[in-house]
């Protein structure tokens, strides 16, 4: 999830209130000489509204048991992310296989414009208004793993102050 990305910072579970979306489930089948074997696979965000969120995947042959094993692994695998009031702090472009995705920050009572997988994990995270477009395969693993490359992405002011070596001011004023 988190390959090829610089100053990911990784978080603990423990004392988060984490609230868990699904996002799709599929159904799988294995045919075997006995006939065809039936299973489930779900794909699941978690987050806890306050700009920490990951996602995971689970595979059963019950649905529940899927979505267990979904929200397991997605604790696993929760970064942080800066928000800058309730909004992203720059637009910014993402993409994993197929989907394209492209995130832009929005005023104040916009609300989040944007289409089902994505508006999961950006709810999750706690993003109130963004504008979003997903381009290209509307596959929800793939747009899901697009918006979080777009999301790890992101740099707020006092990320790029601190690599510079300046002040935030002379960032903007720079």
């Amino acid at each position: 999830m988190i390959k090829g990305h610089k100053n990911v910072q990784r978080v603990k579970p423990s004392g988060l209130e984490l609230t868990d979306r699904v996002v799709g489930i599929q159904r799988v089948t294995k045919v075997t000489k006995g006939g065809r074997t039936f299973g489930f696979s779900a794909i699941v965000v978690v987050g806890d509204e306050k700009g920490v969120a990951g996602f995971g995947l689970g595979k059963s042959k019950e649905v529940s048991e899927a979505i267990q094993k979904g929200i397991e692994d997605a604790k696993k695998n929760l970064v942080r992310i800066p928000l800058v009031k309730n909004t992203i702090p720059h637009p910014q472009s993402g993409k994993f296989g197929g989907a394209r995705v492209f995130l832009r920050p929005a005023s104040n009572g916009t609300g989040v414009i944007a289409g089902g997988a994505m508006r999961a994990v950006l709810e999750s995270l706690g993003v109130h208004d963004v504008l979003a477009k997903s381009k290209g395969s509307s596959n929800p693993h793939n747009v899901v793993k697009a918006t979080f490359d777009c999301l790890l992405k992101m740099r707020d002011a006092g990320t790029i102050a601190r690599t510079r070596g300046i002040s935030v001011e002379k960032v903007f004023n720079g």
